[in-house]
């Protein structure tokens, strides 16, 4: 376990190894210089402490948004578990940053951080649907629905991938045994959910421009959804914000999944492993951006008025609805909107 083999004298009395001496004494300076931990560096205590608390304040700000607001409740929960699972896993490096030879913090961090995102991708797809409506369903080349249909299950196997790979790669790591199977089975996960990330975002590139290129030749009133609360919505400044913030926290989920196959595939002693300022500039502040630009603009804020009652946007009542209204330019027969249920999990 040590950077220099030759020089490094036999361990002290009772250890068969400076390893397992080093988790006992994790102070002493011998250790500091000479003996590899489970890191392939000092951790770097000020970094982690910041996201570990910007972490919390994200979690504190989408709690109360939802307090408030009583929507959103797919999304908040996704976004909560990603968030707790990105203050675990910090928690567990700011422990290793105390004691780099024990496992316990290390195995934290790396299942925690590893799975986190997956959460919050979830909530991101959940939102899409939406979005197609506020423009229209007939501006997508397929059902609003499906999108969440075929992306969230997409997103439970990559999570499910990755959470027993990460369980495998700590359970034989504890055993003294090869992390090799663990490891390829997150990186699985990993890739599976880079590829996924990928589609949704052709999927999503598609319908915008599919949006454009029918305003362009029917006009805005024949192309898109002309329910008066769908139109308002649509040309708010919250709404706009709302869908830079979902493009922002999309690139920057798949930026960080990237880094992390690219990380992890060369094992936990790869190349990348030794970069913690890749690991901090890639995993923490992309997903920190994330969870901040979806803080600022919260789909609960941005879809208000459509939550509190334009005839169940998401709903298979309002494409009918919206179908109708975006040909003729009307409302709905009642003349007044029907709230939507809260029931409505994103």
């Amino acid at each position: 376990m040590s950077n220099s083999t030759a020089t490094i004298p036999p361990p002290p009395p009772g250890y068969h190894g400076w390893f397992l001496y080093c988790r006992d004494n994790p102070d002493d300076p011998f250790c500091m210089d000479n003996v590899r931990s489970y890191y392939l560096y000092r951790i770097w205590l000020p970094a982690n402490a910041v996201l570990m608390a910007l972490f919390g304040l994200s979690l504190i700000s989408f709690v109360i948004t939802y307090a408030v607001t009583r929507r959103g409740l797919g999304f908040t929960v996704a976004f909560v578990l990603g968030i707790i699972c990105e203050i675990l896993g910090y928690a567990g490096r700011i422990l290793s940053w105390k004691n780099q030879w024990a496992d316990t913090g290390f195995l934290i961090q790396i299942t925690c951080l590893t799975i986190g995102p997956a959460f919050m991708a979830a909530g991101i797809y959940l939102c899409l649907r939406r979005i197609v409506y506020t423009f229209g369903p007939e501006n997508s080349r397929i059902a609003p629905e499906m999108y969440t249909r075929f992306f969230i299950p997409c997103d439970v196997i990559s999570l499910v991938l990755q959470a027993v790979g990460g369980a495998m790669a700590s359970i034989a790591s504890q055993n003294n045994k090869s992390v090799d199977l663990g490891d390829n089975i997150m990186i699985a996960g990993l890739a599976f959910q880079v590829a996924t990330l990928l589609a949704f975002m052709v999927c999503a590139a598609d319908f915008g421009l599919n949006v454009r290129r029918r305003v362009r030749k029917f006009g805005g009133d024949a192309a898109l959804d002309q329910h008066e609360a769908v139109r308002r919505v649509r040309n708010s400044w919250r709404f706009k914000g709302l869908l830079a913030a979902m493009a922002l926290a999309t690139i920057c989920i798949f930026w960080r999944s990237v880094y992390r196959v690219a990380e992890l595939s060369r094992g936990w002693d790869g190349p990348l492993m030794r970069r913690q300022d890749l690991f901090v500039g890639f995993e923490g502040v992309m997903i920190i951006i994330a969870c901040l630009a979806l803080n600022v603009f919260h789909p609960s804020v941005c879809f208000r008025e459509i939550m509190e009652g334009a005839g169940g946007i998401g709903s298979k009542r309002k494409a009918v609805v919206s179908s109708g209204s975006s040909r003729s330019g009307e409302r709905t027969p009642e003349g007044k909107s029907e709230p939507i249920s809260d029931a409505d999990p994103a």
